[in-house]
C-alpha cells in the first residue's frame, strides 16, 4: 500500500523505487524527472501495482 501511495504522489521523483529497494532505478527517475518520462512510466507502474494481488506484489517486489 505504501509503494502504491508513493507511486501516486511522488512517483515522478522515483521515491517508490527507493522504498522498494531499487536505488538505481530511483536515481534514474530523479535524473530524468524534468523530461516527464518517469511520470509516464510511473502511471503504468501505478496501474500494475493497483491491479496486482498482495501475494503477487510480495513475490515480485518484496
Amino acid at each position: 500500500m505504501a509503494a502504491l501511495l508513493f507511486a501516486c504522489f511522488l512517483g515522478g521523483l522515483g521515491i517508490h523505487k527507493f522504498y522498494l529497494g531499487k536505488a538505481g532505478q530511483g536515481i534514474f527517475y530523479i535524473l530524468f524527472c524534468w523530461t516527464f518520462i518517469p511520470s509516464v512510466i510511473v502511471f503504468i507502474e501505478f496501474i500494475l501495482y493497483l491491479c496486482s494481488s498482495d501475494e503477487d506484489f510480495v513475490l515480485k517486489y518484496g
